[in-house]
């Protein structure tokens, strides 16, 4: 007669690659077997090309989809395409591909008013995801400054669907302007 195996000996043979002092004995397998699926689907673990291994890569990376169509004192509008490398599994626009735009182009846009002997720290970025973008659309982003002063700039940011206009997303993102210190 076969005994049914141990809630251990299951937890090793479902998760092989995690080590079983990472995952807590009252836990019910099926739920660890069913969350490891989801991380393998979403491509969590993936090898890491070694290409892309060097600094500033993303940046480089991020900055082949933007397409900057205007930019004047205090604002800025780009055009970004979600192309497949910018999305996720869903095949629509990677909530970190937006954050990372958001960054970009709120220090660009912040750049535009802040003079180049100020260092700009970035200290709080809010996002409201109020859509979803499809792989392969165009997105329109209109960075504008809201306030600067000597010691803070915000920046509010609109991403709209090109074809229909409709809002995607929309961010706030503020920067501390600290002097370069003269010793």
């Amino acid at each position: 007669m076969a005994t049914k195996p141990s809630l251990s000996t299951t937890t090793t043979t479902t998760v092989p690659k995690i080590p079983s002092f990472l995952i807590y004995p009252e836990m019910d397998p099926k739920h660890v077997s069913e969350t490891l699926k989801f991380a393998k689907r979403m491509s969590i673990g993936a090898p890491f090309p070694e290409n892309c291994n060097t600094d500033g890569f993303f940046d480089s990376f991020l900055r082949n989809f933007i397409k900057v169509d205007q930019i004047q004192p205090g604002r800025i509008s780009c055009t970004v395409v979600a192309k497949p490398p910018l999305c996720n599994s869903y095949g629509t626009l990677h909530g970190g591909t937006v954050g990372s735009l958001v960054q970009v182009l709120a220090t660009a846009c912040a750049r535009t008013v802040v003079a180049d002997d100020k260092q700009l720290f970035l200290g709080e970025i809010s996002i409201s995801y109020l859509s979803a973008t499809p792989a392969n659309e165009e997105v329109v982003a209109h960075a504008s400054v809201v306030k600067s002063g000597r010691n803070l700039t915000v920046v509010a940011l609109e991403f709209k669907l090109k074809k229909t206009g409709n809002l995607l997303y929309f961010s706030h993102a503020t920067f501390f302007n600290m002097p370069v210190s003269s010793l």
